[in-house]
């Protein structure tokens, strides 16, 4: 009995550990703003992370180009659909400017940036 009982904490404890970087996705120090809660209609926004080594699509690495590409055809398939920017406060100011250019270029009409409250 007593080594069910360690089993069932050491998952409890397992799963308490991993559940928060399951929802987070990639980890990132966001900027801290005052800024209103994010208008979405359908929970299905679409996240652009910026981190110090890479740039990830709804949590998978991408290049500028293949980025672009998923963009462009998310657009086409929805004019109005919703994109979220979350860029590292640690990062050059240029790296987060050129992504937002790349979203501007897909001609998406709803895009935010991402912070935390103060």
């Amino acid at each position: 009995m007593t080594s069910m009982i360690d089993l069932t904490f050491l998952l409890l404890v397992t799963f308490m550990l991993t559940l928060p970087k399951l929802e987070q996705g990639i980890s990132i120090l966001l900027p801290q703003a005052k800024a209103d809660a994010l208008p979405n209609k359908n929970n299905k926004a679409n996240v652009i992370t910026i981190s110090q080594t890479a740039t990830y699509f709804n949590n998978q690495p991408v290049t500028d180009e293949a980025l672009e590409k998923m963009l462009s055809e998310k657009v086409a398939e929805d004019p109005d659909v919703p994109v979220l920017v979350r860029g590292d406060e640690r990062l050059n100011y240029g790296m987060v400017m050129n992504v937002v250019k790349l979203v501007y270029k897909c001609k998406v009409r709803r895009m935010a940036l991402v912070t935390v409250d103060k």
